[in-house]
């Protein structure tokens, strides 16, 4: 073989490996739909024009991009840590300033109907993989009126499922709700167990009557509103930049100022991450019509390990392993050239 053409091929080589080492998966990301979290309801609304009086001072505080970014409440780097990481008062934005409209102690947040007994829950999935959600309802005497606080919910989660099953694009599962009147608040943790990365959400529900006065009925966002806002999305349904240094949140996208700033007055900050990932694609249950039970993974799914955080380190491993193998083989040619 010449040298020209030893270098064509050490170089389509190098090219196809490192084109195959960088399709690394996407990350997922989501918000429960059923009952609707308060980030949902307001990007259902419409993070420009919101139509509740919740949902226009929320995106007052957080500007229009934390609500177009509704499926990245996070911390990356969890683990489990949630009560240390998030401060009373912050739960409903995870302690990201980002989302701190959805800390707003109110009671007029757009609300879902919720029945004591048994329920099936839904959770919006970008891509799936595995982890287990907890879900919390506040205690009896909640007051919506003021900042949530960790000791407002029940000690134990109601609800605890471990990698359950899809049905078009959502996380289905089933629980038993406890009994409760009036206003509450369900509060999930979707803490993922190929990574240390966790999602939370409020959802603010009311049992028969609310005691104070009628809030809006709360709405989840359309399929159609979800793929007219990914060109909006700063996060585009996958990745994250760097850590918060507080509470190691990833910075999913350009932050806002809160009152004041251009955001707050309805205009959406710029996009500052893009991801070169496609999002995996949803599994669907070999019974598409029938939810998975709680805290089993659901007929015929296999639920993927989606993430950056441990690929990441083989990407540059592997890359750099291959760009010095062609290296070597280009060095060892022209060296037999010149002899």
């Amino acid at each position: 073989m010449t040298s020209r053409r030893s270098t064509a091929v050490v170089t389509a080589g190098t090219v196809l490996a490192l084109s195959g080492l960088s399709a690394a998966p996407a990350f997922a990301h989501g918000s429960m739909t059923d009952p609707v979290s308060r980030v949902s309801a307001c990007y259902a609304e419409g993070p420009e024009s919101p139509r509740s009086a919740a949902c226009k001072a929320a995106v007052a505080a957080s500007g229009t991009q934390a609500f177009y970014d509704w499926n990245a409440v996070n911390i990356a780097n969890a683990a489990g840590q949630h009560r240390q990481l998030i401060p009373d008062g912050k739960l409903c934005s995870a302690g990201n300033d980002k989302y701190r409209g959805l800390d707003l102690a109110r009671a007029d947040w757009p609300a879902s109907r919720l029945s004591s007994g048994a329920h099936t829950f839904r959770y919006k999935g970008t891509a799936p993989h595995k982890g287990s959600f907890e879900l919390y309802v506040t205690k009896d005497g909640y007051d919506p009126s003021k900042p949530l606080k960790w000791s407002d919910l029940e000690a134990k989660p109601f609800l605890t499922v471990t990698d359950p099953g899809m049905q078009n694009g959502d996380y289905v599962f089933q629980g038993t709700v406890p009994k409760k009147s009036g206003r509450h608040l369900i509060y999930s943790i979707w803490q993922r167990s190929d990574s240390p990365e966790a999602f939370y959400t409020c959802s603010d529900v009311v049992f028969g009557q609310d005691g104070g006065a009628p809030a809006p009925s709360a709405s989840a966002p359309t399929d159609e509103q979800i793929q007219d806002g990914k060109d909006q999305s700063s996060v585009e349904h996958g990745g994250h930049g760097d850590d918060d240094p507080a509470t190691g949140a990833g910075d999913t996208g350009a932050g806002n100022e809160g009152a004041g700033s251009e955001a707050a007055e309805g205009t959406k900050a710029p996009a500052t991450a893009s991801q070169d990932a496609a999002p995996a694609a949803p599994v669907s249950p070999a019974e598409p019509n029938a939810p998975a039970p709680a805290g089993t993974s659901g007929a015929g799914v296999e639920l993927a390990e989606t993430g950056g955080d441990s690929s990441t380190p083989y990407l540059a491993i592997g890359g750099a392993a291959v760009l010095a193998a062609g290296a070597a083989v280009l060095f060892g040619t022209a060296r037999r050239r010149r002899a």
